[in-house]
This record gives C-alpha cells, structure tokens and sequence, in this order.
C-alpha cells in the first residue's frame, strides 16, 4: 500500500471581539503564505470588530481562510478530534471566550474546538485582549494553563527597535506562530547586547 503524502500543517484561527483584530488577521495571511492550512471560526462580535478596526466586511475576513466556519455550526470538521489538526489561536480573545476556554464550555463552535484541542493535548494559544486584568481573568488564564494551553497577550517587544505598529503586529504574529509550532515562522532572534 503507497504511504500518504504529508499533508500540510493545519491550523484553527478563531477570532473574537476583543480589540486587536490585526492579529488574528495577519496571523490568516502569513499562514497562507507559509502554506498553512486555516480553518476560521470568528465570532458575531469579531466580525463587527474586523469591520470597526481594519474596514474589512466578512466576507473579505473569510476570503483570507482556507475554510470559514460559523460559529453555531457546532458539526463542523474542527468540532471533533478526529478531525486532525496541528494547533488551534484565538487571536484576540476576549475575556468571554477566555472564561468559556477555562469552564470547557463548549457552546459554540469556537469554543468547542478549543476544548476539543485541549481534551487531544494538542497545542492551543490565546492571544488574551484586556487590562488591566482582573482577578477572574487572571484565575481563568491560570487554568487555561493548567489545562495545558499557552496564554500569549500580544505584548510588543522594543528590543529589536520596531519602527512602525506593523513591524510589532508581524514579530508577535510570528513569535505565535512559532509558539504553535510551525516550522516555517521565523521570529527574530535575540543575539544579546
């Protein structure tokens, strides 16, 4: 029997309310652009939030995607382990979507395959969206932890001496990337001083 050609990393983007829109969506275009597969499920709110922060509708967020998934649509492909995926972002996440990760509270399609990505032990980051943080947040992303899931608020780095909000945006998009293991980001490196 001929063995399976590889497939390609495989990756779930969900993307919530919570401000930050940008990464969520340079994180879909340098996925396509490193030949990662995406599978997005954003949220009522996020699509408002894409729209208010960047000018895109939901149709061009979809369009960056391999495929787009709503979020009721709690039978879809990524609402089950069988279905095999590499990692599964949040970016951003919300508070909300945070509290729901942390009580498995699987009652859409976003937070279904991220509970689905836990109960596998495969890798999951929350880009958390919020401060100051209080201490239900901060006991929520405690747990998330816990569970074996990386929480990743998308602080930017100045050591590398950024000169415009887009080089931070695509250095943390990368750093997450290389966080959810694909083998193809390239962060920057730290030489030392």
């Amino acid at each position: 029997m001929p063995s399976a050609l590889p497939r390609p990393a495989r990756l779930i983007v969900g993307l919530t309310g919570a401000s930050g829109a940008v990464y969520g969506v340079r994180l879909l275009e340098r996925a396509r652009v490193l030949g990662v597969e995406t599978h997005l499920v954003a949220t009522p709110a996020g699509i408002l939030n894409v729209h208010h922060e960047m000018g895109l509708g939901r149709a061009e967020l979809e369009a960056l995607a391999t495929e787009a998934h709503a979020p009721g649509d709690v039978g879809a492909c990524i609402a089950s382990g069988s279905f095999a995926t590499d990692a599964m972002v949040i970016a951003p996440c919300s508070m909300k979507t945070l509290a729901a990760v942390a009580h498995g509270m699987g009652d859409n399609l976003l937070t279904r395959a991220a509970d689905v990505t836990l109960k596998e032990r495969r890798r999951l980051v929350l880009m958390v969206r919020e401060t100051p943080f209080n201490l239900a947040h901060l006991r929520n992303m405690t747990a998330v932890t816990e569970m074996g899931g990386i929480v990743f608020p998308p602080l930017p780095a100045f050591y590398h001496r950024p000169a415009s909000i887009d080089e931070l945006v695509n250095e943390t998009v990368e750093r997450v990337l290389a966080t959810l293991q694909i083998a193809s980001a390239r962060p920057q490196e730290w030489r030392g001083l």
